[in-house]
């Protein structure tokens, strides 16, 4: 007789799923912005997206105009969606310019940016292993960009200049949840980041076409989906679990570029994004497992108390 799986196990099975489907969701929008980049601009690709993308936030922002968080509050909001929609611009021009795959593969140096700005901005503490994991994932950058020894390519240095741009991103996100709610987050980053996309989507501005708007609709629906699937996938699993599901992004995007673009990553884009996925993937484990002691020593402190 099969015994029932336990309840963390169930969790952790869901958590799988929904980050696998999360990645899924993220590739069909690479794929998409890949295909658009070779006739579209992509600052306009990149703003049609986000104004599709505020009609599905539109009841968060219509709740959000009626109690408008307090200036100086709104003031971060503003210079979040700055850096963002700047990131978004780098992202969407990498994908012009240079194969999926190694777009995904240096995109995944975002948590390493995070990890040295939550030291630099926050005081948290870095530790000796933390230092040696960031340094082995700068060190996968440079197998995969190879300076000196292959021409770097613009769009390899707007992914990488993209890459911190959304660590301050998710670090200025992690401030705010000390005051605001998840909706406010959530919608005033959509807000702010297409504003920010306005003025120069509007200098290289052309009509766009009945298929591209189709297409570009399609994009943020993935997006927004894989967003929505992501939370999930937090909310069934711990972030180990759930973490390295997200770098097989890497190879549905290899797959994807392989398949509908006739890209074929070389050796030191696989060999450069598995020494970044491992150093990530330590970098979360040891950021879960802060947050274990600090919880348990919380409840100590309570206990004692």
């Amino acid at each position: 007789m099969r015994r029932p799986q336990p309840a963390g196990g169930s969790n952790a099975l869901k958590g799988i799923g929904w980050m696998l489907l999360t990645g899924l969701f993220f590739v069909a929008v690479t794929g998409i912005v890949r295909h658009l980049g070779t006739d579209m601009n992509p600052v306009q690709a990149a703003f049609i997206r986000y104004l599709f993308g505020l009609t599905f936030l539109s009841p968060v922002l219509f709740r959000l105009f009626v109690a408008l968080p307090p200036l100086r509050r709104l003031g971060l909001h503003a210079v979040r969606g700055l850096l963002h929609g700047t990131g978004v611009m780098l992202w969407f021009y990498a994908m012009s310019r240079i194969p999926i795959a190694q777009v995904t593969a240096l995109g995944f140096t975002a948590p390493l940016f995070t990890t040295v700005g939550a030291a630099l901005f926050l005081g948290e503490r870095i530790r000796v292993r933390r230092v040696v994991a960031v340094l082995a994932g700068f060190a996968g950058v440079l197998v995969i960009v190879r300076p000196g020894f292959a021409a770097v390519d613009l769009g390899a240095l707007a992914q990488l200049a993209a890459a911190p741009l959304f660590a301050c991103s998710l670090l200025i996100s992690k401030k705010l949840t000390e005051t605001e709610s998840n909706t406010a987050i959530v919608g005033l980053m959509g807000l702010f980041v297409t504003l920010t996309l306005l003025g120069p989507a509007l200098y290289v501005w052309r009509p766009p076409t009945w298929e591209e708007l189709g297409w570009l609709f399609l994009t943020a629906l993935s997006a927004t989906m894989g967003h929505i699937t992501m939370v999930q996938a937090f909310r069934s699993a711990e972030i180990t679990v759930t973490q390295p599901i997200t770098f097989l992004q890497l190879v549905w995007a290899s797959l994807l570029g392989f398949y509908l673009f006739g890209e074929v990553p070389d050796v030191f884009t696989w060999i450069g994004g598995a020494i970044i996925v491992a150093s990530a993937t330590y970098i979360a484990h040891r950021e879960v497992r802060a947050r274990a002691l600090a919880r348990r020593g919380r409840g100590a402190m309570a206990g004692g108390t």
